[in-house]
This record gives structure tokens, sequence and C-alpha cells, in this order.
């Protein structure tokens, strides 16, 4: 039997120590042991690590947090949408985001050029220097071949850049495929129209990338999946998975419930009814904001694994 222990602080305490002392707090807390745990176990049995991500959380700070987790090889496959990709861009370009304010007066913002997701707001600026950008890359990707799989794609354009927290830049050089089933749906999407346009035999293989993402693992792998939010991203790697015989470890991180029946709120408990995640698997649901969450179990997952000699912090 476990029972509550008071949390305290200690003079000099670790992110390690917080997330340690709150496995006995009770509620969310626990959950977020669990599924810094669940990282842990995912990494020391070499399973191979699915990581998911909507855009939003590329829009926050948390892109060179994801960076640095691709070079330190705790993604082996990222699945995330389009927004990921262009801010990805824009920031990789210099372009800043701004910090402002959940009530702010969208009207207002609108007649000045500024986009709000949350409390974070981009001006349409940035999007025009990420279209002048993206029309330039587009036209090598043309000269290179005139046909691509979106993951390929992603990977020539990740090449193309030079930013160290570029998850893009990340990716490609550590040989770590992103694959983006929705592409269409966002900026680049309409300039891939457009370019298609003027191109008509440029064409991006979407199916083509489902059999990548298929042949990226087989049933003999051991399995883990980071979905944080969900939609599309957190379906396209667990239906992939579920081809491949299924999660062996799972970490759910969202704001969403269950009872909506939303992919986004569907938790571990209800992908084992279709096989999606083993039914001894390790699992673990964080219900909160991920840009909180998130950095609070990975940093003590990272911590216990640098300990441990089995990540490369150097």
């Amino acid at each position: 039997m476990v029972y509550v222990k008071d949390l305290k602080w200690t003079k000099g305490m670790s992110v390690d120590d917080l997330v340690k002392g709150m496995s006995s707090v009770g509620f969310q807390s626990i959950e977020l042991e669990k599924a810094s745990q669940t990282i842990i176990k995912m990494k020391e049995s070499g399973a191979k690590i699915f990581f998911t991500f909507t855009s939003n959380m590329v829009t926050s700070g948390l892109r060179g947090f994801f960076s640095q987790l691709i070079k330190l090889k705790m993604a082996d496959v990222i699945v995330t949408t389009v927004g990921s990709i262009e801010e990805d861009i824009m920031r990789a370009y210099g372009e800043q985001f701004i910090i402002g304010e959940f009530n702010a007066d969208d009207i207002e913002l609108h007649e000045k050029g500024t986009n709000r997701i949350g409390n974070l707001l981009i001006t349409n600026k940035s999007y025009e220097k990420f279209e002048n950008v993206i029309r330039g890359m587009l036209q090598k990707l043309y000269e290179k071949q005139k046909r691509w799989a979106v993951s390929d794609m992603l990977k020539e354009i990740g090449l193309m850049l030079e930013d160290n927290d570029s998850i893009l830049y990340q990716a490609a050089r550590n040989n770590v495929p992103i694959f983006c089933p929705a592409i269409t749906d966002g900026a680049l999407g309409f300039h891939l129209f457009m370019f298609q346009q003027k191109n008509p035999d440029f064409i991006v293989d979407v199916v083509k990338d489902f059999s990548n993402i298929l042949s990226s693992t087989s049933i003999d792998d051991r399995k883990g999946i980071i979905a944080l939010g969900g939609g599309v991203s957190k379906h396209h790697a667990i239906l992939s998975c579920l081809i491949n015989g299924g999660l062996d470890y799972a970490v759910y991180m969202t704001t969403s419930r269950e009872f909506s029946g939303s992919m986004s709120g569907a938790t571990t408990r209800e992908a084992k009814s279709w096989g999606k995640i083993k039914d001894n698997s390790d699992v673990a649901t964080v219900i909160g904001d991920v840009t909180i969450t998130f950095p609070l179990a990975m940093v003590r997952a990272l911590e216990e694994l640098s300990r441990k000699g089995i990540i490369n912090d150097k």
C-alpha cells in the first residue's frame, strides 16, 4: 500500500528531486512521475520512440527543447502538423514570436496584421518572409526531382537550414524522419498548391509517405510513443504502430478529456481496445498544459538517463 507523502522544498532542489517528490502527492502529479518513468523505460529497452506534437507547441519555446531531444537521440520518428514546419522555418530565418495576452482585442490584432495563438502572437510579416523563403526552397526541390514523399521533402528542407535549434535541421542531420500527413493544412499547403499550378509535374506524395512510416518500424521492434496533444499527429503514429503489432510504451500529454470521443482526448485504455497499445504495456496519461508538464517529466527522465550513461549529453 502506497501512502500520500507531503512535498517539501529543500534548498537547491532540482527538477529531478521535485518530480520524484511529486510522485506521492496525488492526482496528476502521480501521472507526471509515471510518465517520466515510462519515458525512461522506453529508452532503456531500446524501443523505437515515436514523438508527436501539434504546431502550437512549436510556436512556444518548446521548439528548441524538441530539437535538443532529437540531438540526444530521444526521438526516432516524428509526426507533426504543418504549422510546426512553417514556424520552425520562420524561427530558423530569425523571426521572433511575441508573448501577448489570452484576453487580447482580436479585432485590433487583425487590423494590425497580427495573429493570435493563445497568448502568443505571430505577425503577417513573419508569414510574408516565410512565403519568400519557401518559394526558393520549392524551386530547389523541383530542380532536384519532380516527385517527393513528404518526409523526404522535409529532410531536404532541413538540410537547407543552418539553425541548431531547428527541429528540421536536427532531424535531417540525425536521420530522424518527420511525417506530416496533413501537409496541405496551412500556409505551406497553399504554397505547394500555387507552385504546382505553375509546375503540374511537381508532386508531393502523401500515400508514398504512409508506406515510409509503416516501414520505419516492424512487428519485431519494441515501440513507444510520446504524444503531446492529439489530432492527426497522434493518430498517424499510433495507426502505423497498430499495423506493426502495437505499442509497448505510451505517454499521452493533453488538455483534452475522453468524453467527447476525440482522438485528442482518447485514453491509453481506449487505445487498448483497438490493439494500438498492447495489453501489458507501460502507459501514463497526464492532463494539463504541455508547456508545463512535458519539460518537468522529460527533464526528470533525461537526468536519470544521463546518470546511467544511456544518453550522451556531451
